[in-house]
């Protein structure tokens, strides 16, 4: 199991939500904006509700009613107290649009993250919203801007909270970079020699906002060859980092692997861009790449590439079984199935096997466990039953010369490693799913083991 902590908010809505779904989110991408859904619950009648969720770093979560949201900054191993007020009976249900509604945290001193951040807000809205509706000039917005920085500096010489600092950088660099304040300025200051903040959402807000469009920006300014035959004709990721490696921003190499990501993203919704060509260099990308976070981020963008989102249907496969039988995904239709790609090559993939071993003897009544080998080698794949008589799920061999499309082609697996969950109607429910070591079972206990509720709320 991971050595994430559990978070838990414990809530009370308007008796107007009872009876409705409240659902928790976390965005676990912010360059393709890619959220999982952490846990749900049913608001009873006198307004409670409980979530509970793995988390080990500081973030922002989205709850959800309908079309009602509201947003939390939560840390690991804190409960939380909230209240959830009735949303304004003048807004118009009808739209479809998303309903933002402010939060109350109940229990928490100034020092609680999310009242320092309401805090902000309050200084920001003395400071921006114009009085009489007086226009604010752009000079003035940049002395208001200076005045907000040095409010802070002074207030943060005491805080030791580093996401709240980060919170404060990055809001005061959004607001700069809104003012087109100059990208030498922007990114000397607030990009280059700092650390990439990838689960930060004000750093990532700012981080696309400030390289949006940059390597347009580059090309245009280029003599030689052009970016988009590089892209387009060639579809080749060495050429494209190579084509970069000298701008004056991008000298490290997982600040301009990132700027390339977030630059692939938007291209490939572009019409001068070719989709499969742009398909092409982030799957280079997704197997070159030493940095597991952009590992993560290509993963999501080849399963969107791919259609492979959570909440779609799972797609059918057949592999070569146990007994050497043809199984196919379909064999387990209405159960919840838990699939691993595995190689006999890679050791860390080899360590989450008796982990779903375990996993097996605590939920295999309620789900399916399904492996697949993705060994070249059908000798290899019998040894490794032979060897390990102990894992008794169904462990299938992905490269039968019988099968036209490989359960890895199918499901677009890059590598030897990844997990998918599906539930009993079919659809992928985590796509790419958590492995066991980190965090699965938190939420295959959420779905199968629900806690029994409490109606106190408070913050610890």
């Amino acid at each position: 199991m991971s050595n994430a902590q559990n978070t838990l908010i414990k809530g009370k809505a308007h008796e107007s939500y009872a009876g409705k779904i409240i659902e928790l989110f976390s965005t676990i991408d912010y360059i393709t904006g890619t959220k999982q859904k952490e846990n749900q619950d049913t608001i009873d009648v006198n307004g409670y509700f409980e979530l509970s969720f793995h988390t080990d770093l500081t973030k922002s979560v989205t709850l959800k009613i309908n079309q009602v949201i509201t947003k939390l900054y939560v840390e690991p191993n804190f409960v939380y107290g909230v209240i959830i007020p009735e949303l304004n009976k003048s807004v118009d249900y009808q739209n479809g649009a998303e309903l933002p509604v402010n939060i109350s945290i109940v229990g928490a001193d100034t020092t609680e993250l999310n009242m320092m951040i309401f805090d902000y807000d309050s200084i920001y809205n003395n400071l921006f919203i114009p009085k009489n509706k007086k226009f604010i000039s752009r000079t003035q917005m940049f002395k208001l801007t200076d005045s907000l920085k040095k409010i802070y500096d002074i207030k943060l010489n005491k805080n030791k909270n580093q996401y709240f600092k980060s919170f404060i950088n990055y809001s005061v660099a959004s607001i700069n970079s809104s003012l087109s304040r100059g990208e030498n300025y922007l990114i000397q200051n607030y990009i280059i020699n700092k650390p990439i903040q990838y689960n930060h959402q004000e750093y990532m807000q700012f981080f696309n906002s400030c390289f949006k469009g940059f390597l347009n920006d580059i090309a245009s300014s280029k003599e030689g060859e052009s970016l988009y035959n590089i892209i387009n004709i060639k579809s080749n990721y060495t050429l494209l980092n190579n084509y970069l490696k000298n701008d004056k921003y991008l000298k490290n190499d997982s600040l301009r692997e990132l700027v390339i990501i977030n630059n692939l993203w938007d291209f490939y919704f572009s019409s001068s861009f070719d989709a499969d060509a742009i398909k092409n260099i982030i799957t280079q990308l997704n197997l070159e790449t030493k940095n597991n976070e952009h590992k993560a981020i290509t993963d999501h963008m080849l399963a969107y590439f791919n259609k492979m989102q959570a909440g779609s249907l799972a797609p059918m496969f057949s592999a070569r079984s146990q007994n050497g039988a043809i199984g196919s995904l379909d064999n387990f239709k209405g159960k919840w199935v838990y699939i691993n790609f595995f190689s006999t090559k890679n050791i860390e993939s080899l360590k989450e096997m008796s982990k779903i071993l375990n996993l097996k003897k605590k939920y295999g009544v309620k789900i399916v466990f399904l492996s697949i080998c993705l060994d070249d080698s059908l000798a290899d794949y019998k040894n490794y039953l032979k060897s390990n008589p102990k894992f008794d799920w169904q462990i299938w061999y992905n490269n039968e010369k019988s099968i036209t499309k490989t359960a890895k082609e199918v499901y677009n697996v890059i590598g030897t490693e990844h997990y998918f969950l599906i539930n009993n109607y079919g659809y992928l429910i985590q796509s790419p799913a958590l492995s066991p070591s980190k965090g699965i079972e938190f939420k295959l206990n959420i779905i199968f083991k629900p806690n029994k509720k409490t109606t106190k709320i408070g913050i610890r």
